[in-house]
């Protein structure tokens, strides 16, 4: 509050005072001088100098007044800033003010207390390692913490619109007591996810516990005993075979057991690959809710992996046509992911291609109007066989092959494409595969850029 207007509450209060202590004196000198007993003249001059004193004090009273009126609103408004002018004059007026001040500092201790108490909840709320956002009364999104926005970020209102989460909103404003639900998210990628509800007056905090990783062990476990076992059994049924002859009709057989360790060696190298593949797929499958957060350029990755496939390029007289503006912007990544994906869809190339073909690697950050906006897109294009039109929704499906003796042949384990996919997935990414028989096969791969 300005001084003006400090003044402008007081000086009621000192008229109210200057009349009351010239009223006395003016009735005393008024009627003395009607009943003679005192001149006009020095009736006025000593009423004179009753009304200067009254001024005075009517002054003194005003100005306490004033000071009085700011230290009280500066408690109510801004105790951390005080009136430059403290000091009372009026007698008993000082204790007033003394006590007012009193007041002033402990509600500065009382509103530090509550700041630092804010502070140290809201820091503790943004550390959660769980997300946990704040709703109004009609269910939209109020705040959120650093959590939830790392796990969700623009799919945050796709969230808050699941029918589950809508119905246990409800219900726990209803009820006003935590409810807790069990939910599946199917897109971008299945995450089953832990919902708690809790209101607290008119707002809804929406507790979220991700409960992908600990589903996806469980049923990674189950998948790679049952993809091992299957896969595995045919190997293995030969290495088996092979020990048994080796051990019996073919011991003395030098010529058989040199065709046949070359066999098993074959076998033996090939049960490596489908379980090293395997732990690279359920590696990626436990992490695929959770999208990469660093932030990679794209085309060293892709000049080191074209680098890795010279030997193999020589060896079948295949040329690699790479097309790659040195503008790309950089994307939100994980190195050793794309570096499986690339790698992977080059491989597939090479094996299905023609073994003096050409390949084409492209990458571009040009608008694709099949993708959204933003990202890059990266393409593998061949000269092969290609596929037919019936085989391209299964492709990415573990073991799945067109032609299982080729696959078999070639050293194709039947879970490179699935890799592909999962990979992608976890990027928030998309994968196309466009193929015609006798004009080959077009893999396509769009990732985003960082999120808005």
């Amino acid at each position: 509050m300005s001084e003006q207007t400090s003044w402008e509450r007081a000086w009621p209060a000192a008229i109210a005072l200057f009349l009351a202590l010239v009223a006395g004196p003016t009735a005393v000198f008024g009627l003395l001088v009607l009943l003679g007993e005192l001149r006009p003249g020095i009736a006025l001059l000593s009423w004179a100098v009753c009304g200067l004193v009254a001024i005075g004090f009517a002054l003194l009273l005003g100005r306490d007044v004033a000071i009085m009126t700011r230290l009280v609103r500066s408690l109510r408004t801004a105790p951390d800033s005080l009136p430059s002018e403290r000091q009372l004059l009026v007698p008993g007026l000082d204790d007033l003010g003394a006590e007012a001040m009193r007041l002033i500092h402990a509600e500065r201790l009382l509103r530090g207390r509550h700041v630092a108490s804010a502070t140290e909840d809201r820091a503790l709320v943004e550390r959660l390692p769980d997300p946990l956002l704040k709703l109004d009364a009609e269910g939209a999104l109020l705040w959120r913490n650093d959590s939830a926005i790392t796990a969700f970020g623009t799919e945050t209102a796709a969230l808050l619109r699941h029918p589950d989460i809508r119905a246990a909103f409800s219900e726990a404003r209803s009820s006003g007591v935590p409810v807790r639900r069990e939910i599946v998210l199917a897109a971008p990628v299945i995450r089953d996810l832990e919902v708690t509800m809790i209101p607290v007056g008119a707002p809804v905090y929406m507790l979220v516990s991700d409960r992908t990783r600990e589903r996806a062990l469980e049923k990674m476990r189950a998948d790679f005993v049952a993809n091992s076992s299957h896969e595995l059994r045919t190997p293995l049924a030969s290495l088996i075979g092979f020990i048994e002859t080796l051990r019996g009709p073919a011991a003395d057989d030098v010529e058989a057991q040199q065709r046949f360790l070359g066999i098993m060696a074959e076998q033996a190298a090939r049960m490596q690959r489908v379980i090293g593949d395997l732990l690279s797929l359920s590696k990626i499958e436990i992490s695929e809710h959770s999208p990469p957060k660093e932030m990679l350029y794209l085309p060293p990755l892709l000049e080191r992996i074209v680098a890795g496939l010279e030997p193999i390029l020589n060896a079948q007289s295949a040329r690699l046509v790479v097309a790659m503006p040195p503008d790309l912007p950089e994307i939100p990544a994980d190195a050793d992911q794309l570096t499986q994906v690339f790698t992977n869809l080059l491989d597939n190339a090479l094996k299905y291609g023609k073994s003096d073909g050409e390949i084409k690697l492209t990458a571009s950050a040009v608008p694709d109007i099949r993708f959204p906006s933003g990202g890059v897109v990266v393409a593998v294009e061949d000269d092969g066989a290609g596929i037919p039109r019936e085989h391209l929704p299964r492709l990415t499906e573990r073991f799945y092959r067109v032609d299982k003796g080729r696959s078999r042949a070639i050293g194709g384990t039947g879970l490179g494409l699935a890799i592909v996919k999962h990979a992608v997935n976890r990027h928030r990414g998309r994968l196309l595969i466009d193929s015609e028989p006798g004009k080959g096969t077009i893999f396509t791969v769009w990732l985003p850029g960082p999120s808005r």
